[in-house]
């Protein structure tokens, strides 16, 4: 019988949802988390294996000739080396559009934690703060309005374009620096080049995947060409955004706040820059993780699986 392996699929699935339906199409052993060293000798005659987060390279390919289907448990793919792949001739398959709304919920979650300070008030008023009021209500931090302000989305997939929709949806302009056309753009969107997209964004959301071109697209240089009231949220890959130029950019005032929920190196080491640096919000990569989108995540791997078996692959990452 044929074998198929999950690598790491304890965080998309810690019990609560079932693999069994891939069971359909070969012999599956399941893994909680594997270590790169761990991957030859767990993986060794799978023709099928599926990564969230492990790293897949050309020399680890290379020693699973059984191997003819890399299933990506993420819509995200830049863990695995797909001309490497290709070379092998292995076919990987990602998992688009499954946690659109649920990436898009956390965007917004975390821009309304920064313009309201939600926690804040909340906390406040456990401890205490209200009840000792003199005044029927009171304020502890600034209150932003979103209404009129600018929206700029870097990267106009499908979550990107739906953080639009919603950004319009709260009175903001919509801004993109995007390789799309402006006649394939909704009306409420207004195309621009990169540099004005940092200079005019009061918030620029981060939706596009990383690749090696877009590295560090934050920097030190693009964040002086933000606005000090700016505010940076990053729903995407933190290897979109230098740590040490946005903590720096922060801490100094140079740039408000930021909301993220991805960092460069996941799990980060305590002493990451960013998760004490001033206004800046930290979220351990949840965005995708409703009930709802991880069952969908299911089902499309099983779908993906399926089509490939049929000899009718979809979702293919060329």
């Amino acid at each position: 019988m044929k074998k198929i392996v999950i690598l790491d699929g304890y965080v998309a699935n810690p019990g609560d949802l079932s693999w069994d339906k891939l069971k359909e199409f070969g012999e599956l052993t399941v893994f909680d988390n594997t270590k790169h060293d761990e991957i030859i000798e767990r993986a060794k005659d799978a023709f099928a294996i599926f990564t969230n987060k492990v790293i897949i390279d050309l020399d680890t390919m290379k020693q699973l000739p059984n191997l003819k289907f890399i299933g990506v448990l993420a819509t995200g793919y830049n863990n695995v080396d797909i001309d490497g792949a290709k070379s092998l001739g292995i076919t990987v398959c990602n998992v688009p559009k499954y946690s659109t709304h649920s990436v898009v919920q956390l965007v917004f979650a975390h821009l309304l934690n920064i313009v309201d300070q939600v926690h804040l008030h909340t906390e406040s008023v456990i401890h205490g703060e209200w009840s000792r009021c003199p005044n029927f209500s009171y304020r502890l931090a600034e209150m932003i309005e979103l209404n009129g302000l600018t929206m700029g989305i870097y990267g106009l997939g499908n979550i990107g374009m739906e953080v639009a929709r919603i950004a319009n949806a709260f009175g903001m302009r919509v801004i993109s620096f995007t390789s799309k056309e402006q006649s394939q753009l909704p009306d409420y969107i207004t195309k621009v080049t990169k540099k004005e997209m940092f200079q005019q964004s009061d918030v620029l959301s981060l939706n596009a995947p990383l690749t090696k071109e877009n590295h560090h697209f934050v920097n030190t240089t693009t964040l002086k060409w933000m606005k000090p009231s700016a505010i940076v949220i990053n729903t995407a890959r933190g290897g979109l955004v230098d740590e040490r130029a946005l903590s720096k950019a922060l801490n100094e005032g140079h740039l408000f706040a930021a909301g993220l929920d991805v960092l460069d190196v996941e799990p980060p080491i305590p002493e990451n820059l960013l998760i004490n640096a001033r206004n800046c919000y930290v979220t351990p990569h949840i965005a995708w993780q409703s009930d709802k989108a991880r069952t969908n995540l299911l089902e499309i791997t099983y779908q993906n699986l399926k089509a490939f078996v049929e000899d009718n692959p979809q979702n293919v990452v060329e």
